[in-house]
């Protein structure tokens, strides 16, 4: 179970927004954002640098180009030149404003990418640090099957032949999609989300034992798949345990850490005539159901309690 931070070409990022190129560095190929972090430059253009990260894409839109419209030509390079010697993966204009020419001959001094966007400066650095955010998330990949059940994303975990392939592929015939088999690639995209992946030389293909690989895809059909999805739940599957006291009530919350992230859990024990298709499918309600603030579990204590305390009386 690896766990590592990823990086994205700069060029992957102006592809994805359509950027236009005002200046292309000659070095564009080998500049990678390693931050979702993104950056309005105004304080920087005032002559204060403190703490100012020049990993970060910097975005100026119609605040920074109008202060900088009221100054002569030579005072906007002094003030331009301390941020583009930095060495900033770029500067991004919005609204499609038109930029000086300092900002030209500055871009090109020191080898920085000039870029324009006609979108709106917000919405910009909105979608932007959305897309970093995932694209370069830190990821982990863990053996399990992920499903996606009645819009809930299910992390199917547990030994090696223990049946996880198997109930994926009966979750399929009864209507539910497929993410991830065998390997699943999970990214903390926030502090409070998980999304999971399969990895591209994988992704909709399926083991079984005594069979071997299926295409999901192709014997199920494309509304069977789904290339990625939420952690909403993790199932631990493991073999039968006589004697081993399991959950009967769902009293008590139990969760799973995954990189920081408390997920919602259960252990569901394997044996022969249990239907643990159907065990997930509930599960998945249920776990829905308790998001939506009612839990079974708690109501039937609430009723013991109530009955108790009328035949106290």
């Amino acid at each position: 179970m690896n766990e590592a931070m990823f990086t994205i070409p700069l060029t992957k990022v102006i592809e994805e927004f359509s950027c236009e190129k005002l200046y292309e560095a000659k070095g564009i190929d080998e500049v990678l954002i390693s931050t979702a972090d993104v950056n309005r430059p105004a304080l920087q253009i005032v002559g204060y640098y403190d703490y100012f990260d020049a990993n970060r894409i910097q975005v100026m839109g119609k605040v920074e180009l109008t202060y900088l419209e009221q100054f002569a030509a030579e005072k906007r390079t002094e003030l331009l030149t301390e941020l583009f010697k930095r060495k900033i993966p770029c500067l991004v204009i919005t609204r499609g404003m038109q930029v000086t020419p300092e900002m030209i001959d500055l871009a090109k001094e020191y080898d920085v990418t000039l870029l324009r966007t006609e979108e709106s400066t917000s919405e910009f650095m909105s979608a932007l640090i959305s897309y970093l955010n995932v694209q370069i998330a830190p990821r982990r990949t863990r053996h399990g099957v992920l499903v996606e059940v009645y819009g809930e994303g299910i992390l199917i975990l547990g030994e090696s032949g223990v049946g996880k392939s198997e109930n994926a592929i009966e979750l399929l015939k009864r209507g539910h999609r497929l993410v991830a088999d065998d390997a699943v690639e999970i990214k903390r995209v926030s502090s409070k989300t998980l999304v999971g992946s399969a990895p591209e030389i994988i992704r909709h293909l399926v083991e079984l034992r005594g069979i071997g690989i299926i295409d999901v895809k192709e014997i199920f059909g494309i509304g069977a798949v789904k290339d990625t999805e939420s952690i909403d739940m993790v199932i631990h599957l493991e073999q039968w345990v006589e004697g081993k006291q399991y959950d009967r009530l769902g009293v008590v919350d139990e969760y799973t850490n995954i990189m920081g992230i408390n997920v919602p859990s259960l252990t569901v024990p394997v044996r022969p005539g249990r239907n643990l298709a159907i065990i997930i499918e509930v599960a998945a309600m249920n776990n829905r159901q308790k998001r939506m603030g009612y839990n079974a579990a708690v109501e039937l204590n609430n009723r013991l309690m109530r009955e108790m305390q009328k035949n106290a009386q």
